[in-house]
């Protein structure tokens, strides 16, 4: 059901609910109980430590999104500077207070929670540079005095996200930046300059890079060169990924992965647990349901209406975070990228990560529900 309405008419709650676009929340239900179920098969067929948790987490996702996405656009317009603000000062507390595991204090430990502020960031960088974007006049975004605010917005949560130390997380809010500087009409040019200052600085950067991350990209170059430490995952994932074959060796039935041979195999590298189960098919269906949702959310800013330029913003950054997600884990897995530890979203056991994708998805819809008038600033 769709609502036609002119471009200053707001939609009542009941017209939100059915102007939301159900193929897209079906798709994120089905990958979600995909997800499940291959925690249910990491646990050796047990619903717990991970299963349950995770369709609990889900379930509380999926309230969040339906929430996010019966509320007003111009709720977030307002919320977008306070939002980052508070996000960027718990990036500060994490410095400080921040919980420490796997060798990153990436997380504030709430007692029945870890909030990740990283993750939230992902969000409000997205609402703040749409916010700025679509209130600045063309003129001086194409002008470097112009560029000066959105470079600072973006460049300090990634300098304390750098020093956490995740690199994949500052990597991921970096180029989905880059995406809305391009679409807010940046030139070219500037971002063959900056990329070109990086290349020249990158013998400097390199020096600055953690043992581990270095760890990673020389593995990532030549796996074999240690096969028992850092080259371990991506050598057992691989083995993994070819003795699934065509069809898989069957639910509950992955050698590597129920053997403990495969690390990782209930976040990181669940893509590659699912695949050697389901095979190159059962990996090939997810990368076909990501593909369609995100099609979906680009979609859905091409059909929002021209006078809300924030709303095309925030979608086709939130999607593209999103494809950030998908195409950094799956390279990363099959070889094609460093492992820099980018879950699976709605598949890899998280918290943070599942409310924080839902959350988006739950922006984009409201958007999209809205998506015939105007944004009343």
């Amino acid at each position: 059901m769709s609502i036609i309405l002119n471009k200053n008419q707001e939609l009542t709650l009941k017209e939100r609910f059915f102007n939301l676009n159900f193929v897209f929340i079906g798709i994120i239900i089905l990958l979600a109980a995909i997800g499940c179920l291959t925690l249910y098969s990491a646990a050796g067929g047990n619903i717990s430590p991970w299963a349950l948790n995770q369709a609990v987490r889900f379930c509380v996702g999926l309230g969040i999104m339906l929430v996010a996405a019966l509320i007003q656009p111009e709720f977030y317009y307002k919320i977008a500077t306070p939002f980052y603000i508070v996000t960027l000062l718990l990036l500060v507390v994490v410095e400080f207070a921040g919980h420490t595991g796997m060798g990153a204090q990436r997380w504030i430990n709430l007692g029945f929670f870890k909030l990740q502020p990283s993750e939230l960031m992902k969000i409000a960088i997205v609402l703040e540079l749409a916010r700025y974007f679509s209130a600045t006049p063309l003129e001086k975004i194409r002008s470097l005095k112009g560029l000066i605010i959105p470079a600072a917005i973006v460049g300090a949560p990634v300098g304390l996200i750098m020093i956490q130390p995740d690199l994949g997380t500052s990597l991921m809010i970096l180029f989905c930046a880059v995406v809305l500087f391009y679409l807010s009409g940046v030139q070219w040019w500037k971002f063959a300059l900056a990329g070109s200052a990086i290349a020249a600085a990158a013998p400097v950067l390199w020096h600055f890079l953690h043992n581990y991350q270095k760890n990673r990209i020389l593995t990532f170059l030549n796996p074999e060169r240690d096969p028992q430490g850092a080259g371990y995952h991506i050598i057992q994932a691989k083995i993994a990924l070819g003795s699934g074959g065509l069809s898989g060796k069957g639910y509950l039935s992955g050698t590597q992965s129920h053997l403990n041979f495969l690390p990782e195999k209930h976040t990181d590298f669940i893509f590659t647990m699912f695949s050697e189960e389901f095979g190159m098919l059962g990996g090939a269906f997810i990368l076909f349901l990501n593909l369609i949702l995100i099609s979906y959310g680009y979609w859905f800013a091409f059909r929002i209406h021209n006078g809300n330029y924030f709303g095309k913003m925030v979608i086709l950054g939130l999607n593209t975070n999103y494809f950030l997600y998908v195409f950094i884990n799956i390279a990363m897995v099959i070889g094609l990228l460093p492992v820099v530890g980018v879950p699976l979203p709605l598949m890899s056991y998280g918290g943070t990560v599942i409310i924080s994708v839902m959350a988006s998805f739950g922006i984009m819809l409201s958007f999209y529900a809205n998506r015939d008038r105007e944004l009343k600033k």
